[in-house]
């Protein structure tokens, strides 16, 4: 009842944290597609002389809307001004609880691979929560730094940091815990920018505009910088986040690259449209076929190398008796794992025709990724992956 509560819990922070990036994500995309279509107002107009710097004209849901942009302040704050910062928020939020529900307090076995760090739950929790914030502190000293002042250094700069930080996740966690807390630490860079220079930077433009005095353009300028930042990270964010339904993908030997290498995918596409929203789409379009081929020369690169003819003829009461010790623990209608009162995405390997029918799943997952048993709570030794892997490739059969 316990289990079956918490999981109910999951999926409702889940959900909560899904609906509130999507509502972020999707303010994020608008705002930067926003200005960079604003058009300048004709020189020395009315608009011009009011301060207005850019506006636009468009047509949505069976109306037309005209948008203006004004290089610092109106002369009047108008009596309602809507903000945009809760939904950052509750999206991290949601995302630390989702983090602390799965991967802090079920330590063992999403966050602990104990064949690649044999640490105790208390120290990886630490080491994932130094990573998190201290991912923050590096980021919003290197933006005060002189590199800020050249955005393309600036960015391999960043991208280098981050892969570096996948690499060294990979060495104490398991895949999953490696990627899902460089998603965080990328999350966490996109909350804090919100949090402390962008609402922080509109807060101070407002109140002195409302002083009557004429705003510091710096505070600004500052936090159109760190929103770009953030439309910049919101692609590879998104793929961490689907990345646990993909093991091929954090379970691979080379993680923390493939991590990398996607994500510059979702860079390059994300900075297409940015060009595209600019006007420049052609002189981007040569981004899309780049992103394309590198996804698909990253996804062959990761595919396993064919292997080689077994080495013994492997009995299906091998196969049926590692399956057995290792992983129908947890895979059974009623498991006597105590972290699942019910079978893990509804796979069951109890009887031989289970077994074979998930033949696929046990190879990907258990004997090519060994991302399965989660945090390896069975003890499953290499030499069984070995067994099972053979009997896959005799074909799975299911006489002796």
């Amino acid at each position: 009842m316990e289990l079956n509560l918490l999981e109910w819990v999951q999926l409702a922070v889940r959900w909560i944290h899904m609906i509130t990036g999507i509502a972020w994500i999707g303010a994020s995309f608008y705002f930067v597609w926003l200005d960079m279509n604003l058009t300048p107002p004709a020189k020395d107009g009315d608009k011009d002389k009011a301060g207005v710097g850019g506006e636009l004209w468009a047509v949505h849901g069976g109306g037309f809307y005209e948008v203006q942009k004004y290089r610092l302040a109106p002369p009047e704050i108008p009596p309602v001004l809507h903000w945009f910062k809760y939904e950052a928020y509750f999206t991290w939020l949601s995302g630390f609880v989702l983090l602390s529900i799965l991967y802090y307090f079920g330590a063992d076995i999403y966050l602990i691979d104990r064949s690649i760090a044999d640490i105790s739950p208390d120290v990886a929790i630490l080491i994932g929560l130094g990573s998190i914030f201290g991912g923050w502190i590096v980021y919003d000293l290197l933006c005060k730094s002189p590199l800020i002042n050249n955005q393309a250094v600036f960015g391999v700069v960043l991208f280098l940091l981050l892969t570096a930080a996948a690499f060294g996740l990979s060495q104490v966690f398991s895949g999953r815990g490696a990627y899902i807390h460089v998603g965080a630490i990328m999350g966490t860079i996109m909350a804090a920018n919100v949090l402390m220079i962008i609402i922080p930077g509109q807060r101070a433009l407002v109140n002195a505009a409302k002083r009557g005095e004429t705003p510091d353009p710096r505070p600004g300028l500052w936090a159109k910088q760190r929103s770009l930042h953030n439309n910049y990270f919101t692609l590879p964010v998104l793929f961490i986040m689907i990345s646990s339904h993909y093991p091929m993908t954090f379970g691979n030997t080379y993680g923390w690259l493939l991590l990398a290498g996607i994500s510059l995918v979702g860079v390059l596409v994300r900075h297409y449209f940015n060009l595209k929203n600019q006007g420049k789409a052609k002189q981007g379009f040569i981004l899309l076929p780049i992103a394309f081929v590198l996804f698909f020369a990253i996804a062959i690169a990761a595919m396993p190398r064919g292997s080689s003819e077994p080495e013994q003829t492997v009995s299906f009461a091998t196969a049926e008796r590692i399956i057995l010790d290792r992983c129908t623990s947890c895979h059974a209608a009623s498991p006597t794992d105590e972290n699942y009162d019910a079978p893990p995405k509804g796979v069951r390997l109890e009887t031989p025709a289970q077994m074979a029918r998930e033949k696929t799943r046990i190879r990907q997952q258990t004997v090519s990724t060994k991302t399965m048993p989660l945090g390896n709570v069975t003890n499953m030794t290499d030499e069984e992956r070995k067994l099972l892997g053979w009997w896959i490739q005799q074909g799975a059969s299911t006489a002796n």
